[in-house]
């Protein structure tokens, strides 16, 4: 499978190539960019991130863990208090909400650590070191017969440059 990359200019060109490569029935795009650029995220259309979700149950898990642990303490040594239930939910809550940070961010750092580190370790044959400064580039993974289509496109989106990367 041969990569056709595209260089560009500004971001604004860079997702009007993405847009006509997805119109004309690509799918694997790549896109770099040295720079946020909602347009270009908006282009590739990938849906939301699987970080959150790592989040969420992060969170849950530590204010689930800070408070079974304290009522846990609290059945497993009672103190005589006068009457009054051992386990005390409100009181309880500060411990349950700093787990529930620190878990989540644990959590969260993690995701962050496998999918943008390990998951995403595949070949980038077709980066340069320009896509850090201020160029963009656009990546079309395609088969032999579809190569020059997806010149084509690159060329007429803008494109300073565009050739061919064999992977």
């Amino acid at each position: 499978m041969a990569q056709v990359l595209g260089i560009l200019k500004t971001p604004e060109d860079t997702a009007a190539a993405l847009r006509s490569l997805k119109e004309a029935g690509f799918s694997e795009l790549e896109a770099y960019s040295p720079v946020p650029y909602h347009g270009i995220e908006e282009a590739l259309d990938r849906g939301p991130s699987m970080v959150r979700l790592f989040t969420l149950i992060g969170c849950l898990t530590g204010v689930s863990f800070g408070y079974f642990m304290q009522i846990w303490v609290a059945y497993d040594w009672p103190l005589v208090i006068g009457g009054k239930p051992f386990a005390s939910i409100p009181a309880y809550t500060i411990i349950g909400f700093e787990l529930n940070i620190l878990l989540g961010a644990l959590f969260t750092v993690l995701s962050l650590m496998f999918f943008g580190m390990w998951k995403t370790r595949k070949g980038h044959d077709a980066y340069q070191p320009g896509f850090s400064g201020d160029l963009f580039g656009c990546v079309v993974s395609c088969q032999g017969d579809q190569i020059a289509r997806a010149q084509d496109l690159l060329k007429r989106s803008g494109c300073t440059e565009v050739r061919v990367v064999e992977s």
